[in-house]
């Protein structure tokens, strides 16, 4: 049994499950998606996603957690903006999992 080996280098398994976790749904891809085109107030998140407020609000918390988003209070309103450094991280973890043209195959202690 072989396995392949990249040169690629190690990658913070634990931040890249902490992003995609949080990318991992489709109502925080939709949040992540409006958000690109700038900051966004709560009010129409729940609106055009059509949720509650509650469920939005987890929604959104998951995604602060983890740094994608991050939220101001202006009155009695939360405003949400887009951390796009979040997301170069992110496509920097995938560019690092790419398999390079040169691979290595590595014997297994596996029989």
């Amino acid at each position: 049994m072989f396995s392949l080996v990249t040169t690629a280098t190690r990658v913070d398994s634990t931040r890249a499950a902490e992003l995609f976790h949080a990318l991992a749904d489709p109502i925080r891809v939709d949040v992540v998606t409006m958000l690109v085109d700038g900051e966004r107030c709560v009010c129409d998140l729940m609106s055009e996603l059509d949720l509650a407020q509650s469920r939005l609000s987890w929604h959104l918390k998951t995604l602060s957690d983890a740094g994608i988003i991050s939220g101001r209070r202006e009155g009695r309103w939360n405003y949400y903006s887009l951390n796009p450094d979040a997301l170069t991280e992110a496509r920097g973890i995938l560019d690092g999992l790419k398999l390079n043209r040169r691979l290595s195959v590595r014997a297994s202690s596996c029989d």
